[in-house]
């Protein structure tokens, strides 16, 4: 293992920072069913772990930094998006949304934990700080849907991304191809495997069409590419 110079200046540390992020990623990605240890992530870092530990207090800590890189490259695509389209459909909002918050199962499992223990897990203060990023987040690109959709009144945008993300974390749960099936009077199967894909898109084209209505598709729609 190759121990990199130590980061003095604040870009310098920046990028050690995400390089640390990386790591954990890529570990992650690797193996999205298991949650690697700081050992393991300096090690893929090509640092020492108390390097790791300057950077981030605890696994959880460091986790939950990497959760909210992934939350915060969708809404920086979302809003940048809202805020210079000139018309929007349910179509971009869709390919935003599957781009960035369901095309990976690293982020999935990811949010999953973080969400189930950062009450327990993370130093309040830490906790704190990131919902009050994720707050102003929410607020601007709900504040950004409002804007498009005169459907929405004031505050709607935000519940309704609150909704999406819900739903997404939701259905992914329920998609596991282990959930035994238990079938119900009337020939519904509860627990019963499906396409995530597929079936998340259905629900969110329905939520969302619920909320602001149907829209055609824009005339020129950025690819997934462009909005990362």
């Amino acid at each position: 293992m190759a121990i990199r110079q130590r980061a003095v200046d604040l870009e310098g540390k920046e990028a050690r920072r995400h390089a640390i992020l990386d790591a954990a990623e890529s570990l992650l990605t690797r193996a999205p069913e298991r949650i690697a240890n700081v050992a393991e992530v300096a090690d893929e870092a090509g640092l020492a772990k108390g390097t790791v530990y300057l950077y981030f207090p605890s696994k959880d800590e460091l986790l939950l930094a990497l959760h909210e890189r992934h939350v915060d490259g969708y809404f920086s695509a979302l809003i940048g998006f809202l805020a210079r389209s000139p018309a929007v459909a349910i179509d971009d909002l869709l390919e935003i949304t599957l781009a960035h918050l369901a095309a990976s199962p690293a982020f999935l499992s990811l949010a999953t934990r973080c969400l189930g223990r950062m009450e327990s897990d993370v130093p309040r203060e830490t906790a704190r700080a990131f919902k009050a990023r994720m707050s102003e987040r929410l607020a601007s690109a709900g504040a950004g849907l409002e804007r498009h959709f005169p459907e929405l009144a004031p505050g709607d945008g935000v519940a309704l991304l609150r909704h999406t993300y819900a739903l997404i974390l939701g259905l992914w749960q329920m998609s596991s191809t282990n959930a035994t099936s238990v079938r119900m009077p009337g020939g519904t199967c509860i627990g019963e495997a499906f396409a995530y894909p597929q079936e998340l898109a259905r629900a969110l084209r329905a939520l969302w069409e619920g909320s602001i209505g149907p829209r055609p598709r824009s005339r020129e729609r950025a690819s997934p590419a462009t909005l990362a």
